[in-house]
């Protein structure tokens, strides 16, 4: 199952999310049939946007995630709600890279290192918010700790990790996030640089003592909030309709008389739409 775990530590100057996203970055390797550092870079931007649909205000407030390198992985996008239904896609779900010298997926070689990370937030309003900013490594941590100091003004450290097993699946995946509340002291800064200091295994952590041994283990007992997101794509016949229909009939008409029906195939699930003559006509009655 997974988890979203949230608490105030060090004199409540410090706010601490813990994620185990282990079952949703199988079922994006099962959608997307991902290589093991396919699914380390989406599966590390689906942990961190989970944590940042967390904050939406509402839960039909929307986010909306594009981490786009020049790397061959090409353009990660990743979608949330405050309702934490996540969904992503990686450009090239195939792509491959040998391990780095350490031993380790090259998450950073596969996203590239220049480009951009752009957040998109809507949240009812007449103009969604947008911000963005560079690429520091494509390793995805440290673009989201850039982006939150650059875009936001908000100083956030941020460990992320996904571990794929022999078989392909994902054995642990997950993150800790932490972020200075206003007026922190330099104590629970230099407290909070500390615990993210110990966290360079968080995906092995997160496989043998879990989100909530993480926080046994590095803060002890505390109150926390607990949340359970999941992979949920909100794609619908209904949904296609509507955007079918905003390409207009002509347009709709041109592709029937050459391939025979429409075929929508939804990025995020793969599942495949098909719609007929019958049904082109049925939208313009």
């Amino acid at each position: 199952m997974n988890k979203l775990l949230k608490a105030l530590i060090f004199n409540d100057e410090i706010s601490m999310s813990v994620l185990d996203t282990t079952d949703m970055v199988n079922e994006a390797i099962r959608i997307h049939k991902l290589t093991p550092v396919c699914a380390a870079a989406l599966g590390r931007t689906l942990t961190v946007c989970t944590f940042m649909s967390s904050n939406l205000k509402n839960q039909k407030d929307k986010l909306s995630v594009t981490v786009h390198g020049d790397g061959i992985g090409g353009k990660i996008t990743v979608c949330g709600n405050g309702d934490l239904a996540m969904r992503g896609f990686i450009d090239n779900p195939q792509a491959d890279l040998p391990l780095r010298a350490d031993g380790k997926l090259d998450v950073g070689g596969l996203v590239g290192k220049n480009g951009r990370l752009t957040v998109v937030r809507s949240m009812g309003l007449k103009d969604p918010y947008s911000g963005s900013s560079e690429l520091i490594s494509g390793e995805i941590a440290e673009d989201f700790a850039a982006y939150y100091a650059y875009s936001e003004q908000q100083p956030t450290a941020i460990a992320l990790g996904v571990k794929i097993g022999t078989d392909g699946t994902c054995i642990g995946a997950g993150g800790v996030i932490l972020q200075a509340m206003p007026g922190a002291s330099e104590g629970s800064l230099v407290m909070a640089e500390d615990v993210i200091s110990q966290l360079g295994n968080v995906s092995t952590l997160v496989q043998e003592i879990g989100a909530e041994g993480i926080i046994d283990k590095f803060i002890g007992e505390v109150k926390y909030t607990e949340y359970h997101p999941e992979y949920k794509c909100l794609c619908s016949r209904e949904y296609i309709e509507k955007v079918l229909i905003s390409l207009g009939k002509a347009e709709l008409e041109d592709i029937i008389a050459k391939e025979g029906t429409v075929k929508v195939d939804c990025q995020f699930c793969d599942k495949i739409y098909e719609f007929t003559k019958t049904d082109i006509d049925g939208f313009f009655r």
